[in-house]
């Protein structure tokens, strides 16, 4: 092995030799390279080879390229690629053939192989890639896809890229993302085309040996791509993605216009062609002269936004779904909250919009997330009748909605209207307990800004002997803190006293309690003891903070350091392995840090 290894240093002894000899590298950097590379090159000839020592080997030849090239620029030198960068580029390429055809299944590592060579230009060595890669990852389409961008763009060869997409297609005769990429393949190709006619005939060049056919130029190639792809793969998205890529060029109105048919005529049951072809009067062209005004490009725009409006009325009247309402409020609310200076262009967009949120309540068609829009423009209006009737209608239509009860009494609480603690019963009723917290933390929150201390002490009990444990754990620490921030320590003390032996328990009931104690003038011990002795019974086997927390204590001026061996035995005793090493090592810590 140490013969092989040599043999492999001595090889690069004539570009080390070029790299002095030229002042790319000094005497000093090239013995450190030598030793660098000697360690790097026994790692690649152990029997047990490691992934990780390829990398390092690649990336450190890398780094190397690199490092000339910026000397290369720093020096101005720029002569003997062939003797020094050529070899370095061949040895990383060797390598990156080496770990890939050990371990195959590793795609990261054949992009990185790509990558690296599209970097540094060895377009001979990224078709052998390719087609290795394909060959042995033929169910990846995004390889495909790269393959033949590369031959398009890096090699010039559309023939090459087509060749590629129709064996991709043979794998995957239905993928989207293939089509797409191969539709958009044929259009670039068409586009390279009209260029290289259009330069030649500039310059007043016979084309000669060129071939410019004028049904490739307008895109016919790529019809045929479409009619392909549309009879394997039916729905409006799919067809409407194809539109707009044709869109990007300039060439393709005939194209358009037939897939702009083909849309009209097969997928008019599709809420997709509606809100598209709707959204596409927005994007037609402007004429007139009153553009020049603020008021004039107003006007345009409400124009627009009408035509738009009339595309989704006619949507409608053949498609009076959930998914159109949709479509149709999500495109006027858009519209709504874009800025403008003209008051008669905001008014309308807002009056649209609430006629259009009426409409789909009324067919019982309106999407629950539009209730909070819909709520929040009446508020703005001042009308709070108005607002209690929608907020209540909304938690009818979606009475098992925990985000819609709340949005309801939130507005409520705002407006300060209506019997809340009746409502928020019928809440409670309507939505499962499992779900039912975000419901008791906002009844908690109003409870202690508009009721009694009675009221709310009794509504935290109530919640504490909720069935479901989340609601019951957080009241329990809600209530102790309330107990604290309302009546002292004696009385948060009192509260966790009636509760430490109900379960179920959290963690933070018991750190609040300690942070609780801790905040006294005079901490007792005997009380800390005893929240840390119930928060370990509970927490005890995998939670480390606990057990730090507990030392430290003991180690502090209220504690009794001869405890601290005990607690330290116990904690190992009690926790599980994976939680015991972490334990040790802060332990450890905190004894290192100790004055």
């Amino acid at each position: 092995m140490a013969e092989v290894i040599q043999l492999r240093v001595e090889e690069r002894i004539p570009e080390y030799e070029q790299l002095e000899r030229v002042g790319l590298l000094t005497n000093h950097e090239i013995k450190l390279m030598i030793k660098r590379v000697t360690s790097l090159e026994y790692t690649l000839q152990r029997i047990v080879l490691c992934k990780e020592d390829f990398i390092a080997y690649v990336q450190y030849e890398i780094n190397v390229l690199e490092l000339i090239k910026k000397r290369r620029e720093h020096i101005k030198y720029y002569l003997k690629r062939e003797e020094i960068e050529f070899p370095i580029i061949q040895r990383i390429n060797f390598v990156f053939k080496r770990a890939t055809n050990k371990w195959k299944g590793d795609v990261q590592l054949w992009l990185s192989h790509i990558a690296f060579c599209k970097k540094w230009g060895t377009m001979s060595q990224l078709s052998k890639v390719f087609s290795a890669v394909i060959a042995i990852h033929p169910d990846k389409t995004g390889i495909w896809i790269m393959a033949a961008k590369s031959e398009l763009e890096d090699m010039d060869s559309s023939e090459s890229a087509r060749q590629l997409f129709l064996r991709a297609l043979r794998f995957h005769p239905e993928d989207k993302k293939l089509f797409q990429e191969y539709f958009r393949m044929e259009l670039l190709h068409a586009e390279n085309l009209r260029k290289q006619k259009s330069l030649l005939e500039e310059a007043k060049i016979v084309p000669g040996q060129y071939e410019f056919s004028p049904e490739i130029m307008s895109g016919k190639l790529a019809e045929i791509v479409y009619k392909e792809a549309t009879e394997k793969i039916q729905g409006a998205e799919f067809t409407i993605s194809l539109l707009t890529i044709a869109a990007i060029f300039d060439f393709t109105k005939d194209l358009q216009d037939v897939i702009l048919h083909d849309i009209h005529s097969k997928y008019t049951e599709d809420w997709v062609t509606w809100d598209f072809m709707a959204r596409r009067e927005l994007k037609a062209p402007s004429v007139g002269a009153e553009l020049t005004t603020a008021k004039g490009r107003a006007s345009d725009i409400a124009r627009r936004e009408d035509r738009c409006c009339l595309v989704y009325e006619e949507g409608l009247k053949i498609l009076n779904t959930e998914p159109m309402f949709t479509c149709y409020a999500s495109f006027c609310s858009e519209r709504q909250k874009r800025t403008t200076n003209v008051q008669e262009l905001k008014n309308k967009r807002k009056d649209r919009l609430l006629e259009v949120f009426q409409r789909a309540h009324d067919s019982s068609l309106l999407k629950e997330t539009f209730y909070k829009d819909w709520l929040q423009i009446l508020l703005t209006l001042g009308d709070a009748e108005r607002v209690a009737g929608v907020a209540m209608a909304a938690t009818q239509r979606f009475s098992q909605s925990v985000a819609t009860w709340i949005l309801r009494l939130q507005i409520l609480m705002q407006l300060e209207s209506g019997d809340m603690d009746k409502l928020f019963k019928e809440a409670l009723e309507c939505i499962s307990p499992k779900e039912s917290l975000p419901l008791w933390q906002l009844q908690m929150q109003w409870s202690q800004s508009s009721q009694s201390s009675e009221e709310t002490e009794a509504l935290f009990k109530r919640g504490i002997l909720s069935d479901a444990a989340a609601v019951a754990m957080e009241m329990k620490v809600r209530y102790v803190d309330w107990a604290y921030s309302t009546w002292g320590f004696k009385r948060a003390r009192r509260a966790f006293v009636s509760l430490h032996e109900s379960r179920p328990f959290s963690k933070t009931f018991f750190t609040r309690m300690i942070e609780i104690e801790l905040e006294q003038t005079l901490p007792k011990m005997t009380h800390l003891r005893d929240y840390y002795e119930r928060a370990l019974r509970e927490f005890g086997s995998h939670d480390n903070d606990l057990w730090l927390g507990y030392i430290m204590e003991e180690l502090g001026p209220h504690g009794q350091v001869e405890n601290v061996g005990k607690l330290y035995w116990r904690a190992m005793n009690m926790l599980q392995a994976d939680s015991q090493e972490d334990f040790v090592s802060k332990y450890t810590l905190l004894h290192n840090l100790r004055p």
